[in-house]
């Protein structure tokens, strides 16, 4: 065999690993678009990732502020709930006070305010009484004080 046709024949042999060097070229190429693409996804994917890691920090903080206010208002709620117990505990006291009054005004005030009414009445009436009597003495006195005057100068004229 002569250099040539060994040539040829080695060729021959080749040909089969150049055709699929060949296609693995072209489906290397392929890999690298696909790759590149995966990239390009991964690239997206990322910047996505990135926005909701963002969201979310935000969100984190708002929950966090959420909670401080929830804090709050449960403290708030708390001395609500006290305050509203005092109130309750007063508003019995009070109550209690109140019928308290209430029993003693109809026991004891009514009454005796009956009966200071009936003595003012009956004494008013016997004091207006006396008023007009008085008033009429002192006329008769006031009369009686004339004519013992005119007597006293008559009698003095005549002594």
């Amino acid at each position: 065999m002569t250099d040539n046709e060994l040539l040829q024949a080695m060729s021959k042999m080749l040909e089969p690993i150049r055709v699929d060097i060949q296609e693995m070229k072209s489906d290397i190429k392929v890999l690298k678009e696909d790759v590149q693409v995966l990239k390009e996804d991964v690239q997206v994917l990322k910047e996505d990732v990135q926005v909701l890691k963002e969201d979310v920090q935000v969100l984190k903080e708002d929950v966090q502020v959420l909670k401080e206010d929830v804090d709050g208002l449960k403290k708030d709620m708390t001395g609500l709930k006290k305050e509203v117990t005092c109130l309750k505990k007063d508003m019995d006291e009070v109550k209690h006070r109140v019928k308290k009054i209430e029993v003693t005004l109809e026991t004891n005030v009514l009454p005796r305010l009956g009966d200071i009414e009936a003595c003012y009445t009956s004494t008013f009436e016997r004091y207006r009484t006396s008023v007009e009597e008085h008033e009429a003495m002192k006329r008769d006195i006031s009369v009686l004080q004339c004519v013992v005057m005119q007597h006293s100068e008559a009698l003095h004229k005549i002594s």
